[in-house]
């Protein structure tokens, strides 16, 4: 089991380890992600279909409307939040979401490192993720 250990910027303390769900693209919560459901329904968007429940989601960075924050926190009240969020860049949007849903996250990490399956450790106090995969 390899390990790489990468330092971000802590921007919501909490810890989380789960499954990493990888995207290249932004995503905007409003819109882009069924509250009902947690899936992806932003059309083009390469997690479409994929579910946020649960897993460490790790994308560049939001957009979209700052109604993107209660959706974020609409999913946390409904079982239905990712476990953590991991950026390259914190977006207003996803912060504020993040915090009031209570959910770890962390900026500043080169997301690129990760892959979709690979095991995360998140610590918001430190800003570090570990990255375990097999190999």
């Amino acid at each position: 089991m390899a390990e790489i250990i990468l330092r971000g910027r802590p921007i919501v303390s909490g810890r989380a380890r789960g499954v990493a769900l990888v995207s290249s693209k932004p995503l905007s919560f409003l819109g882009g992600v069924d509250p009902k459901t947690g899936i992806i329904v932003e059309r083009g968007h390469d997690l479409h279909g994929k579910s946020v429940r649960d897993v460490i989601l790790c994308f560049p960075h939001g957009h979209g409307s700052t109604v993107g924050s209660f959706v974020l926190f609409s999913l946390a009240k409904n079982g239905l939040a990712p476990k953590a969020i991991v950026n390259l860049v914190a977006d207003p949007v996803v912060v504020v979401g993040a915090v009031i849903a209570n959910i770890p996250m962390i900026d500043g990490v080169d997301i690129t490192k990760i892959r979709c399956g690979d095991i995360l450790e998140v610590d918001g106090e430190t800003g570090l993720v570990k990255v375990c995969r097999e190999g």
